[in-house]
C-alpha cells in the first residue's frame, strides 16, 4: 500500500526496539528513516534508509529541517526528550506540525514502556487534574496488568557494551559527536565492574539490614541516577547530592524522634560516587546517624512492604508506592504528582502529616496512562520486544499526522552546513 506516513527515528537507548519497530512499520507500507549520530546508532539500525549526521550541534536544526521536508516526514520517534539534539528536533517538529513520539522507561514498572506523544515526565502534556482522569477513565476498560516480560540484565549489559564499542570504533566518522552522558562509558564500566564484584556481599548485607529494621514510622527514600534527566531537568535540585542534603536536613529537624529513614541506592548506579558514604556523613552531621539506614541492594517490594511512607524526587518507585496505598511526597516533577495521590504540602510537614492516596483515583490514572502514555513490553526481553512493537505500531497508526511538505512561516537560524552531510548508513 502507499502510505502518507513517514517515520523518522532518532537516538534510542542501546536496544533493538527502534530497529524492530521500524521493520514492522516498513512492512505495513510506511516510510521509515533513521538519522545516526554515532557508530553505536549505526550498529543498532540494520535497515535501509539510515543516514549519518556528521556535523556540529549548531548545524543540526537546519540539517533536520531540510531532511523532514525532503522526505515528507510526518512523525519523529526518539528516546528521551531532554538530550540536546532531541530538544532541537522537538522544536523543529513543532514548527513543521509533526507528531513527536517520546519513548522512555515505563511510568509504571515492570513490564511497561513509556510511549507518549509530545513529551514525557516534566514535559508531558497530561494534566494534574484528578477530575480529568476520573472523567477519562469512565470511557476506558478496567485495569488489566500486562504480561510478565522481565528484562535481562545480561542482555542490557551486552547491548550497552556493543553500542560503546561501535561508537568508539567509528569516532572518525562522527568527529563532532558529544554524548549527553556526564561520564565516558569506559569510566562507568569500571565503576560497574567494581559494583558487580561486590554485588553478592552487598545483597546479603542489605537483606540482613532489611530484616533487622526497627522504628516507627519508617520512611523510604530511593535515590535516583545523578545523570538522569529526571534529576537534572525535572527537579529543583539538579543533582542527587543536593536532594540527599535536603531530605536529611528536613528529616533531622521535623521527623518524629522515633522515626527511621531508609535510603536505597539506585540499582543501576555506576558506583563512581560514594553515595552511601555521603549519606552517612550528612546523617552524622545532622545528628541522626543512628536513625538512618543505607541499602546497597535488597528486594524493593520487601522495603516497600515495611515502609510507612515514601519520599522521592520523581522516581517510578513513587508510583509503585502509591499503588500499594503508601503516602508519597514527590519533590520534583512527576506524572503521578497530583492532589489525591501525593502529598501536596512541604516536606517538613510530610513527616507528621503524611496521608494515603485515593485508590480509586490511582486506578483512573493508571488506566489513562496505559491508554495514552504507555505500551506493554520490555526493551531487553524477546517476548517483551514483540509485545512492545505490536502495541507501538497500533498506537502510531491510530494517530494522525501531516507530512512536512511545505515550510511554515518560521524563520530558522542560518548555519554553516559544512560537515553536515547525508551519508547512507550501511
Amino acid at each position: 500500500m502507499v502510505s502518507e506516513r513517514s517515520f523518522l527515528f532518532l537516538q534510542s537507548l542501546p536496544a533493538r526496539f527502534f530497529e524492530r519497530l521500524g521493520a514492522a512499520l516498513a512492512a505495513r507500507g510506511h516510510g521509515v528513516y533513521r538519522i545516526n549520530f554515532n557508530g553505536g546508532d549505526r550498529a543498532f539500525w540494520r535497515l535501509p534508509n539510515g543516514v549519518d549526521f556528521r556535523g556540529r550541534e549548531h548545524e543540526w536544526p537546519e540539517f533536520l529541517d531540510q531532511f523532514v521536508t525532503d522526505h515528507a516526514i510526518s512523525d519523529i520517534i526518539l528516546f528521551g526528550d531532554c538530550r540536546p539534539l532531541h530538544r532541537a528536533a522537538i522544536r523543529i517538529a513543532e514548527q513543521r506540525c509533526l507528531l513527536v513520539h517520546v519513548v522512555e522507561e515505563g511510568y509504571l514498572r515492570p513490564d511497561w514502556i513509556t510511549f507518549e506523544q509530545g513529551g514525557v515526565n516534566g514535559y508531558s502534556s497530561l494534566p494534574k487534574d484528578p477530575d480529568w482522569y476520573r472523567e477519562q477513565a469512565r470511557l476506558l476498560p478496567e485495569w488489566q496488568p500486562p504480561p510478565r516480560v522481565p528484562s535481562s540484565f545480561r542482555r542490557r549489559a551486552c547491548e550497552d557494551i556493543l553500542y560503546y564499542l561501535a561508537s568508539t570504533a567509528e569516532m572518525w566518522r562522527f568527529p563532532h559527536y558529544r554524548t549527553h552522558r556526564p561520564y565516558y562509558q569506559a569510566v562507568e564500566y569500571a565503576g560497574w565492574a567494581r559494583r558487580l564484584l561486590l554485588r553478592r556481599r552487598s545483597e546479603r548485607r542489605a537483606a540482613a539490614e532489611i530484616a533487622a529494621l526497627r522504628g516507627d514510622p519508617r520512611y523510604f527514600f530511593p535515590l535516583q541516577l545523578d545523570c538522569d534527566s529526571q534529576m537534572r531537568v525535572h527537579s529543583p535540585f539538579r543533582a542527587t547530592h543536593l536532594a540527599i542534603d535536603h531530605v536529611l536536613s528536613s528529616f533531622a529537624a521535623h521527623a518524629p524522634s522515633t522515626a527511621r529513614l531508609i535510603v536505597k541506592l539506585h540499582p543501576m548506579d555506576s558506583g563512581l560516587v560514594d553515595w552511601a558514604g555521603m549519606v552517612g556523613h550528612l546523617a552524622a552531621e545532622y545528628l541522626v546517624a543512628e536513625r538512618v539506614t543505607v541499602l546497597d541492594g535488597g528486594d524493593l517490594p520487601k522495603v516497600l512492604a515495611g515502609a510507612d511512607a515514601v519520599v522521592t524526587v520523581n522516581s517510578t518507585v513513587g508510583a509503585q508506592a502509591v499503588a500499594r496505598g503508601l503516602p508519597v511526597i514527590a519533590l520534583g516533577k512527576a506524572v503521578y504528582d497530583m492532589p489525591g495521590l501525593t502529598y501536596q504540602g512541604g516536606l517538613d510537614d510530610f513527616w507528621t502529616d503524611a496521608r494515603p492516596p485515593d485508590p480509586s483515583l490511582f486506578d483512573a490514572v493508571r488506566r489513562v496512562l496505559a491508554a495514552r502514555a504507555m505500551i506493554p513490553g520490555s526493551f531487553f526481553n524477546e517476548a517483551g520486544l514483540r509485545l512492545a512493537v505490536a502495541a507501538a505500531t497500533e498506537r502510531l497508526e491510530a494517530a494522525y499526522a501531516r507530512p512536512a511538505r511545505v515550510a511554515v512561516a518560521v524563520q530558522l537560524p542560518v548555519a554553516d552546513t559544512a560537515g553536515a552531510t547525508f551519508a547512507a548508513g550501511s
